[in-house]
């Protein structure tokens, strides 16, 4: 196979996460002697042509990572939509032995990539007859390979469950909102708040969704009645009723009501002051929720669909049809990008004809699932139980380490269980509380305001059930007469219900349907590829590192960063890849001497060569021989005037702080479903027992009984991480540009 030249350009609107999308096609691509070209301004510098089509060299990318926007510039073009545009384009790519380009951008810009590459052969023809190209180059160059990466903010692509973009917007918009309802708390007063999304309600459903707001209108799916307005200000005054101290309302940019007419946010505002007779505050986000650093998951993910993107261009044959790069299911994908757009633009059409439900219907699955469970969320009071209906008593408890979501979680599950017409029961502390009987009703307001709060507000414990535990659970299980048992938690939950399941036999009263919800930082958990809570963590450590980053670069400085995990190097990997770490240290790999002498040669040749920054992120039990202290010591000791060493352990700031995003949502999610597991398993004569999570098909449900399978139980983790398939990508873009390594690195290249 020839080798072959690739162009990068992002265009449109800039998105969190593009530079890291950016350094990963630069550096896999050089990586795999492929010669890449940035094409600076979009389509705008591809028109130019001269020094905005440039090529890129390893350090070109370095720094990237952690910042916003695209580093390459983009535009919008008008002189692209033309032909001789695109023929302008053609002659200036061939000129350089571009046959072959990565779009980051939207859907316009990815249907003008496709556009281009039905043209080429035909620009080509028309280039070879005006003489601006030879023959033989119209012949070489006959094929141009296109791979779309999507980066907008709005998730409004189909075929991927998450855009380049999204999680920061995400971040913006809740940690906005958690500041204003403090504020509207406060005062008692209402607040409207209008976030992007033209024809996407996604970050408006989203945002509502994690923050506990009392109502969203989206584009999708507009109020029902024609008196939505009257309808809105009701359902206000029943939440202050019921006790709510604030009101929130959240509406996307492209909010229309049921005969299609647009929604403007002054509208929104008279209606609420008039309704509820006192002023109301407005708040645009604009452009907040498009800029700033990228968030952990963004990088990463960009981290992965740039390096996907590259091997899609090497791996197409010629003439091959544009494939988008996707996200679904927590893997990368890929997709016929003209089928993506097409339908992304289909829920577009869907919706200026006012035929919603096929609009949620083009959503999908999860979106539809996310807008109901809103709804019941939504409301001021739960649904009144159908007569007759029989009334489950369900208990909810934490157990294990904290965990941010777990108050997500238990606020989830109480409400969807009140409003189907059960009785709900939060268990305090854990199995200790269960054992001690420290269980209360709870009702629709006592989890209020608990969305976006960390911590655990039940309490939790790491005792697991042993002994007379069983006995006194037992005794209180009948007591409180409790149907079905959602346990929230980590090693310690997983681990107190398989014994609870195994004393079925001994002790009927635990023969109910019990599910776990995951929840740990350190996301050991098996069945479940994220666990709730290390999102959360991930943003911390990235946050931090940043910062050390930014103290170690003014004084050529080597720091050792030391995070948690436990036997689990999840947090160590996917932190290191956020940030660009030279160097992980994972207990799965364990750490030998030659290794931490290989990695200090690394080091001094770098620095020797102008590096004013060195980073090594560690797993706290990594080794317990080669701890931090005696990495730093060593490095501090070889390093001698070249630089300096110091130490980092993160500690608790891992597990503290509000949920991210990604953890409220998915914590709500999760919680849904279970307490439509243990409703539906109550009624069995001999119900089942599980453990949910999120894997690669989407939420999947595992048997208790395969818990002994999946797990390795001397490390407290599972027996197969799904994370560690990226180690090969972390290594490689973490490895010094070619002019830095040192003999035995070009030796081994």
């Amino acid at each position: 196979m020839s080798v072959k030249r690739i162009g990068v350009l992002t265009s449109g609107g800039d998105a969190p996460g593009m530079n890291a999308a950016l350094r990963a096609i630069v550096r896999t691509a050089l990586n795999r002697n492929v010669e890449v070209y940035a094409i600076c301004e979009g389509y705008q510098g591809m028109i130019d042509g001269g020094d905005r089509i440039r090529p890129m060299t390893w350090d070109s990318v370095g720094g990237i990572l952690h910042r916003g926007g695209t580093v390459i510039g983009t535009a919008r073009c008008d002189a692209f939509r033309t032909h001789e545009g695109r023929r302008l384009a053609a002659a200036n790519l061939v000129e350089r032995g571009i046959d072959s380009l990565i779009i980051i951008g939207g859907d316009g810009s990815l249907t003008g990539a496709n556009i281009f590459r039905q043209e080429w052969a035909g620009l080509l023809g028309e280039l070879a007859e005006m003489g601006k190209i030879s023959r033989e180059a119209a012949e070489q160059y006959a094929h141009l390979t296109i791979v779309g990466l999507v980066g907008s903010i709005d998730n409004d692509m189909h075929g991927t469950d998450m855009t380049i973009g999204t999680d920061t917007a995400l971040h913006r918009i809740t940690e906005a909102i958690d500041a204003i309802s403090s504020t509207a708390a406060s005062h008692q007063r209402t607040f409207l708040v209008k976030v992007m999304g033209r024809h996407c309600g996604y970050l408006a459903l989203m945002s509502a969704l994690a923050t506990g707001a009392d109502w969203v209108l989206i584009p999708e799916s507009p109020p029902d009645l024609d008196n939505w307005k009257e309808k809105m200000v009701a359902d206000l005054k029943a939440g202050r009723k019921a006790g709510r101290r604030d009101s929130i309302v959240i509406m996307a940019e492209g909010a229309r009501d049921r005969h299609g007419n647009p929604i403007e946010s002054a509208e929104v505002v008279k209606a609420l002051e008039e309704g509820l007779g006192e002023e109301v505050r407005e708040t645009v986000l604009g452009h907040v929720q498009r800029g700033g650093t990228p968030s952990a998951f963004d990088r990463n993910l960009g981290t992965l669909m740039g390096c996907d993107a590259v091997e899609a261009i090497l791996s197409a044959p010629p003439d091959t049809e544009p494939q988008l790069v996707c996200l679904r299911g927590n893997r990368i994908v890929r997709a016929p990008l003209m089928e993506c757009v097409q339908k992304s633009q289909a829920i577009g059409e869907a919706i200026k004809a006012r035929d919603y439900e096929r609009a949620m219907d083009l959503r999908g699955r999860s979106f539809k699932e996310a807008f109901r469970t809103l709804r019941t969320l939504l409301r001021s009071l739960p649904h009144e139980p159908a007569p007759g209906q029989r009334r489950l008593r369900l208990a909810v408890l934490n157990a294990g380490a904290p965990a941010p979501g777990m108050n997500t979680a238990v606020r989830a599950a109480v409400r969807i269980g009140l409003d189907k017409g059960h009785i709900m029961l939060g268990v305090a502390n854990g199995f200790e509380g269960l054992a001690n009987r420290q269980i209360k009703e709870m009702d629709w307001m006592s989890v209020n305001g608990w969305a976006p709060m960390g911590g655990a507000e039940l309490g939790t414990s790491r005792r697991v059930p042993t002994g007379r535990d069983f006995y006194a659970i037992a005794r209180n299980i009948e007591e409180y007469k409790i149907d079905g048992l959602l346990l929230i938690g980590g090693w310690t939950a997983y681990q107190g219900a398989y014994q609870l399941y195994c004393e079925r036999e001994n002790f009927p009263a635990f023969n109910i349907p019990m599910i776990c919800l995951p929840a740990s930082i350190n996301n050991n958990l098996p069945g479940s590829e994220l666990a709730i809570g290390a999102d959360t963590a991930l943003n911390n450590i990235v946050w931090a590192v940043d910062r050390i980053k930014q103290s170690a670069i003014a004084q050529r400085r080597c720091f050792v960063v030391e995070v948690m995990g436990r036997y689990c190097g999840y947090l160590a990997l996917m932190s290191g890849l956020a940030t660009g770490a030279e160097r992980v240290y994972l207990h799965e790999e364990g750490v030998r001497l030659r290794d931490l002498q290989n990695d200090l040669d690394k080091l001094v040749t770098g620095f020797k060569h102008g590096k004013r920054l060195g980073l090594m992120i560690r797993n706290e039990n990594c080794s317990t021989i080669y701890n931090s202290a005696f990495m730093s010591a060593l490095f501090e000791e070889e390093g001698s005037d070249l630089f300096d060493v110091r130490q980092t352990i993160l500690g608790h700031v891992q597990q503290g702080g509000d949920p991210s995003p990604f953890d409220r949502i998915q914590s709500t999610r999760l919680a849904a479903r279970c307490i439509d597991f243990l409703i539906e398993k109550a009624q069995d004569e001999y119900p089942g027992s599980a453990f949910i999570g999120l894997e690669a098909g989407g939420i999947q449900l595992h048997d208790l009984e395969e818990l002994p399978r999946l797990m390795d139980e001397e490390h407290q983790r599972p027996k197969k991480q799904w994370w560690l398939d990226l180690r090969p990508i972390a290594r490689v873009l973490a490895q010094p540009g070619p002019e830095h390594q040192t003999e035995s690195e070009v030796l081994l290249d």
